[in-house]
C-alpha cells in the first residue's frame, strides 16, 4: 500500500538467488505489450514502454546479480492502482509473480452544511475530495451512536478520484451535534467535521401560525355562536312576523321592527365589548411574534455559513450589488416569434456594448468584484432557456471561467466550465420552478451561492474555490454555448 504522490516499490526476486544481467526482465499489466517497463542486453527499453508510465519508473537494480529487479514508480497515481506481474525471462525458460499495488489517497477535510428543511426537519450535507479507492462516509450524534444517510452520490474525476456526497435528514431538533466522518477502506484512515444544529433552524410551525392555531377556532365559535343565536331570532322574529301580518294592524309590525333593531343593537353592543380583548389578544401575539424572531435571527447572524436557509436574513451579510439588467417585459399577447426576435435584436445590440460581447443581459455598474460579499436578484422570465451566475476574468491566459446554473426545458444543471473545458457537470432537481433567484458571491471564502426566492429554498452552490482575477455577473435567455470539442 503507498499513498497517493508517493514512490512505490514493487519488490521482485528470483529463488534461489542468480545474477538477472543476462536475463530478459518484463514489468507488464493486463498483457505483455505495451508494458510497464522492459529490460534488456543490460539496459532499459523505451520503445515497448507504455505513455502514463514514461519518465515515472526504473528499475532498482542494485542487486541484479542476487536476483532482485525491484520496479520503483514514482509519483503513483490512482490509475497505478491494481496488478503488475514481473516476467524473467533466460532463453527458453519463463517464470513470473504478481505483485497487488493498493493506493491510498487521502481526499480533503468534509465540508458539513445545512442546506434546508426537509420531511419535518433539516438536511444536512457532507461533501469531500480527492478519495481513493470510493470512502465510506458515516454519521453520528455527539454520543456516538451512528446514524443513517438519507442519501449518498459519488463521483469520479479525471484523475481517477473520487468525490463523495452524503446527506442527512435530522428530525430531533435537541440532537445537537452530528459529526460526518470520511474513511479510507484499506487503510481505515478518517477525516472529521463536526456541525451544531441550532434549534431554531429547525422547521416548525411559526408564532403566528402557533397562536393562531389555537385562537381562531376559539372566535371563530365565538362568532358562530353570535351568528347562530342572531340567525334563530331572526328566524323566530320572521315566523311571529307572519303569523301576525294575518292577525295583527300596522302597529303591531312597527313594534316588531323595533324589537329586530334592539336586538341588532344588542349584538353590536356584545361585539364592541369584546374588541379591546382582541386586540389585546392581538398586541400581545405580535409582540411573542417579534421577540421570537428576534431570537432567531440572532441565532442564525452567529452561524450563518453553515446555515443555507434564510435567504432574506442572509442578504444583511452581504453587500447589494450595482448591477442593471437589460431585459424588457414583452405584452402578453406578443407571439413567441416576436419574443424572440425581439430577444435577438437586444442580445445582438447589447453584444456590441458588453465587455465579453457573448449576449450578457447584466451589467455591473462598477469594476468587477475583486474582494467582499455581495448578491443580486434577476426574475427569470417565463422561458424554456437561461443561463444564470459569475464570469471570472483570470488573470492568466486560461480565458473566462463560467460558474453558472441553466435551464434547457424542464431540466436544470450546474456547470463550471470556460468555453473549452468543462470541470464541473451536476443535474439539478428543482421542485418550484423559480420566478426569481438571488446570486450570493463572497469572494474570500471562494463561494457562489443560489436561493429560490420563489420559496426561500437554497438551489445549488459552487463552494471552495479560488478566484485569481476579477467577478461579473453573467445572465442569458439562452443556454451555454461550448465548444463542440470540450471536455472534461
Amino acid at each position: 500500500m503507498v499513498l497517493l504522490g508517493a514512490d512505490a516499490t514493487l519488490p521482485c526476486q528470483l529463488s534461489p538467488e542468480q545474477s538477472t544481467a543476462h536475463m530478459h526482465i518484463r514489468w507488464y499489466r493486463a498483457q505483455l505489450s505495451p508494458a510497464v517497463l522492459v529490460y534488456k542486453n543490460g539496459q532499459e527499453q523505451g520503445g515497448e514502454q507504455m505513455l502514463e508510465y514514461r519518465g515515472r519508473t526504473e528499475l532498482v537494480g542494485d542487486s541484479i546479480g542476487k536476483g532482485a529487479m525491484a520496479l520503483l514508480i514514482h509519483h503513483v497515481r490512482a490509475s497505478d492502482n491494481g496488478q503488475y506481474r514481473c516476467q524473467f525471462k533466460d532463453g527458453h525458460i519463463s517464470q513470473e509473480a504478481t505483485v497487488e499495488l493498493h493506493v491510498i489517497g487521502l481526499g480533503s477535510d468534509p465540508h458539513v452544511h445545512m442546506t434546508g428543511p426537509e420531511d419535518g426537519g433539516i438536511r444536512v450535507l457532507c461533501s469531500s475530495g480527492g478519495w481513493f479507492p470510493n470512502p465510506r462516509v458515516q454519521w453520528s450524534d455527539k454520543a456516538g451512536v451512528k446514524l443513517l444517510s438519507h442519501s449518498e452520490s459519488l463521483t469520479q474525476d479525471g484523475d481517477g478520484l473520487f468525490h463523495v456526497e452524503a446527506s442527512l435528514v435530522v428530525m430531533d431538533s435537541s440532537l445537537g451535534n452530528v459529526t460526518c466522518s470520511v474513511q479510507n477502506p484499506l487503510s481505515g484512515q478518517e477525516k472529521v467535521s463536526t456541525i451544531f444544529l441550532p434549534e431554531p433552524f429547525f422547521p416548525r410551525v411559526s408564532p403566528w401560525k402557533a397562536a393562531l392555531a389555537g385562537t381562531l377556532p376559539v372566535l371563530v365559535l365565538l362568532l358562530i355562536g353570535i351568528s347562530y343565536t342572531g340567525w334563530r331570532e331572526h328566524l323566530a322574529k320572521e315566523r311571529e312576523l307572519k303569523k301576525r301580518d294575518d292577525e295583527s294592524d300596522e302597529s303591531d309590525q312597527m313594534k316588531c321592527e323595533k324589537e329586530k333593531a334592539l336586538n341588532a343593537k344588542a349584538t353590536f353592543r356584545t361585539l364592541e365589548q369584546l374588541k379591546p380583548t382582541l386586540m389585546e389578544f392581538i398586541s400581545f401575539l405580535s409582540a411573542n411574534l417579534e421577540a421570537e424572531l428576534e431570537r432567531r435571527k440572532n441565532l442564525y447572524a452567529a452561524d450563518w455559513k453553515k446555515a443555507l436557509l434564510y435567504p432574506d436574513w442572509r442578504k444583511e451579510h452581504f453587500d447589494l450589488a450595482p448591477v442593471t439588467l437589460h431585459l424588457k417585459t414583452f405584452p402578453q399577447n406578443n407571439s413567441d416569434t416576436e419574443r424572440k426576435e425581439t430577444l435577438r435584436e437586444e442580445t445582438q445590440d447589447l453584444s456590441l456594448r458588453n465587455k465579453q460581447g457573448n449576449g450578457n443581459l447584466i451589467t455591473l455598474n462598477m469594476e468587477g468584484f475583486t474582494s467582499g460579499r455581495y448578491y443580486w436578484e434577476v426574475d427569470i422570465e417565463d422561458t424554456d432557456e437561461w443561463t444564470l451566475g459569475i464570469y471570472e476574468e483570470p488573470t492568466d491566459s486560461r480565458g473566462l471561467q463560467f460558474r453558472i446554473l441553466e435551464k434547457k426545458g424542464c431540466d436544470y444543471r450546474a456547470l463550471a466550465c470556460c468555453l473549452q473545458k468543462i470541470s464541473l457537470e451536476e443535474p439539478l432537481l428543482i421542485e418550484k420552478c423559480p420566478q426569481k433567484i438571488v446570486i450570493f458571491l463572497d469572494y474570500e471564502d471562494g463561494d457562489i451561492s443560489f436561493y429560490n426566492m420563489t420559496d426561500g429554498s437554497h438551489i445549488f452552490s459552487f463552494t471552495q474555490l479560488s478566484f485569481s482575477g476579477s467577478l461579473y455577473p453573467y445572465f442569458k435567455l439562452e443556454s451555454m454555448e461550448l465548444s463542440p470539442s470540450a471536455q472534461y
